[in-house]
């Protein structure tokens, strides 16, 4: 298979890829879907941030697209497939599979001149207010 974008997987990505895909349950009903078209079309909608609904028609169905992402998200197949792809990266530089520690970083930012919830308490105060002023039984925020 030819690629048609740069998002596309090559031979060699989805040979790696492939075995982590979940089967059809047994019992269900055979597949109609090539696979590798939904990673493929997957990968497009985030690579490209376009909507589900603006995948180009040479793509499976936008909800059928969707319908996977979601369902392999609940069922842990993009984390198994990180933590695969992760492993054999860390492999192949001459590391151990997996992490012996972590980093965690956390970052300030200043949300106002003044800082501090004080700041922003006039502001919160005055939206209540007006909601509350507007949701009188006349109807008007000026009864």
């Amino acid at each position: 298979m030819s690629q048609r974008y740069p998002t596309d997987l090559t031979d060699t990505e989805w040979a790696i890829l492939l075995p982590l895909i979940p089967a059809v349950k047994p019992g269900g009903r055979p597949r109609t879907t090539d696979m590798r078209d939904v990673v493929n079309a997957i990968f497009y909608v985030l690579r490209s941030g376009c909507q589900w609904r603006l995948l180009p028609t040479n793509f499976p169905p936008h909800q059928t697209v969707y319908h996977y992402f979601w369902t392999w998200r609940r069922a842990g197949v993009w984390e198994r497939m990180h933590d695969t792809l992760r492993g054999a990266l860390r492999e192949a530089s001459g590391r151990t599979r997996e992490p012996s520690a972590g980093i965690i970083d956390s970052q300030t930012v200043k949300t106002t001149e003044k800082g501090g919830s004080g700041a922003m308490m006039g502001v919160s105060a005055f939206v209540g207010a007006s909601a509350t002023l507007w949701s009188t039984s006349s109807g008007s925020c000026w009864s």
